[in-house]
């Protein structure tokens, strides 16, 4: 049995993000949170400077952390700052909460292929942010658009090609 791996993730609602990863090849399991923010134990009513966040648990044998990157980049526009679809303020920035120097180096890569990519016309503003803790959300907000098909979301594949090779 291989070990596995956790990925901090935050690309606007957490709802949307949750929804798309989920059913992902090497996805064991799927959180939404809180994270990089100010106060201990947020909650949806007070979380400042925290981001709506996504912990995903994989399994490196099936998937890499660049190949969860690559499709982080493809189902939101990290090029708007503080803001996805008709979400607005720091809870929906564009992050990615790295643990160690490898996760940093690929998250710079990533974007950098991002931008040469084209695929947004804008540059990458996606914050890099150390990763202290993520604290998990209310059980509502717990798989939201499986218990709500057809709630809220902005998040969608914007392209079947991968930006890897960018």
């Amino acid at each position: 049995m291989s070990k596995t791996k956790v990925i901090y993730l935050a690309g606007g609602c957490f709802w949307g993000m949750e929804d798309l990863f989920r059913d992902r090849p090497g996805v064991i399991d799927t959180e939404v949170g809180y994270s990089g923010g100010d106060n201990d134990n947020p909650s949806y009513e007070n979380h400042p400077g925290h981001a709506e966040a996504l912990a995903i648990t994989y399994d490196p044998q099936k998937t890499t952390y660049e190949e969860l990157l690559d499709f982080f980049f493809r189902i939101h526009d990290p090029t708007t700052l503080n803001r996805q679809g008709n979400d607005v303020g720091s809870s929906y920035r564009s992050v990615i909460f790295y643990e160690d120097d490898m996760e940093l180096k690929a998250a710079k890569s990533m974007i950098e292929k991002v931008n040469a990519s084209g695929l947004y016309g804008r540059p990458v503003v996606t914050s890099l942010e150390k990763f202290t803790k993520f604290y998990s959300a209310e059980e509502y907000h717990q798989d939201y658009l499986k218990k709500n098909p057809g709630g809220y979301t902005c998040h969608y594949l914007r392209t079947d090609e991968s930006l890897i090779k960018a």
